[in-house]
């Protein structure tokens, strides 16, 4: 069922609870970050797909950004079709649109390359499976380089893990083809937020890349550097980018995703039930496996942003929600409050709180940090309702930008 209405910012013109809700205002104040960043340092920032893909904010997203990044033929579409007028070559809103791949197929290249303005490869093979394709299209071609190094506490989402599949390691061969190349991807930083521990890494790969980084035109240093925290010396980053650049006489490209909408998206729910088994217990009408599901991939909790109408912003008690053992003193609390999903899995988890008041039967609860890696993964298991899409527009106005039903959910199975 779709439907898009534009309605007044009031209670009643919010669709029933589950729904994911963007603010357009907190979108733009990333964005400005973002554009401020890359007009100090000359890079070029690019949206990526694979964090955030709601289209239906684009529109103002394309002032800030250069395009759009991607990781599938399906998401290099999306950029195409929806980031910039790019049916024309020569309109003032071209957008970039980088079609990168762990692997492609054979038969989705050529729709690729009708897409892309620049294409990555992961690997050497697939470069030479696919570099003259490419080339008779005139479309850049580049490679992944992976330093084996990296930024990431999480093993899972580590690009340098032991025997990582992304990108090429050894200089000597990738120094064979740069005949083939005029650029390279290095995406080595996952939620990074220290500018120190970035160009230290950074001084790593140019210590032993850094003749390759000299024959390139452009280089990608991907996402994963939480450059809008309040406290993030932007104008340092922006420098060590600089020098770099002119140093390699290369464009660099940045690809924010989770810096983008960070903030500016909340999961609103509303309380089903409530229980009590040596804690209290509340039971609400989502579901993290679901509708957060990095939630369950990385063993963490959902903020709460709002308990009815009251702003609370309270974060989740050190626990593990997929651990029954409290990691800290303060999460043994009889009085504390697990707040469960709808599903099955017993380990449905939003997270474990300490909240002023005890839930009751249709309080709503509003989980923060819900736009990033959340929206793009949301799933029909057990078949709970998928939570419908509200844009809160600049204006303050309500936009129900679309909402399923059952008949979404049966033809996503056959």
């Amino acid at each position: 069922m779709n439907t898009k209405n534009s309605l007044q910012n009031t209670q009643s013109s919010l669709p029933p609870t589950p729904y994911y809700l963007l603010d357009e205002a907190a979108i733009v104040a990333n964005m400005q970050i973002i554009a401020r960043l890359c007009e100090l340092s000359g890079a070029k920032a690019l949206l990526a797909l694979k964090c955030f893909a709601t289209w239906g904010v684009f529109d103002i997203m394309q002032p800030y950004l250069h395009g759009t990044t991607s990781s599938s033929l399906n998401e290099v579409r999306l950029g195409y079709e929806t980031f910039g007028k790019n049916s024309d070559a020569s309109s003032k809103d071209k957008k970039e649109t980088h079609a990168y791949s762990v692997a492609y197929s054979a038969d989705e290249m050529p729709e690729v390359l009708s897409y892309a303005d620049k294409i990555i490869f992961n690997s050497i093979s697939q470069l030479n499976a696919f570099k003259d394709q490419a080339a008779a299209k005139n479309i850049p071609v580049g490679l992944r380089l992976n330093p084996k190094t990296s930024n990431s506490s999480f093993i899972i989402a580590d690009p340098a893990r032991p025997f990582s599949r992304l990108g090429e390691h050894d200089k000597d061969k990738i120094a064979a083809v740069l005949s083939d190349i005029s650029g390279v991807m290095i995406h080595n930083n996952c939620e990074n937020d220290s500018f120190e521990a970035f160009s230290d890494s950074l001084a790593d790969i140019e210590t032993r890349f850094g003749d390759v980084l000299q024959q390139l035109e452009w280089v990608s240093l991907g996402g994963g550097i939480h450059f809008i925290a309040p406290d993030y010396p932007l104008e340092k980053l922006a420098d060590r980018l600089k020098g770099f650049s002119e140093k390699y006489g290369v464009q660099v490209y940045l690809e924010p995703g989770e810096a983008s909408i960070h903030g500016a998206g909340t999961l609103v729910t509303s309380v089903l039930d409530t229980m009590h088994n040596e804690k209290n217990l509340a039971v609400v009408d989502s579901s993290i496996e679901a509708h957060m599901l990095d939630l369950l991939i990385y063993r963490e909790s959902a903020p709460i942003a709002a308990v009815n109408s009251d702003l609370i912003n309270i974060a989740s008690l050190d626990i593990d929600p997929t651990n029954i053992a409290p990691i800290s003193e303060n999460a043994k609390s009889a009085d504390n409050t697990i707040i469960y999903g709808r599903s099955c899995l017993a380990g449905d988890i939003f997270g474990e709180y300490a909240l002023p008041n005890k839930l009751k039967v249709g309080d709503t609860v509003t989980f923060g940090n819900a736009a990033g890696y959340t929206m793009v993964k949301k799933n029909w298991f057990n078949g709970v309702n998928m939570p419908a899409i509200v844009i809160r527009r600049l204006d303050g106005s309500i936009d129900i930008q679309r909402e399923f039903d059952y008949q979404d959910y049966k033809a996503s199975l056959s």
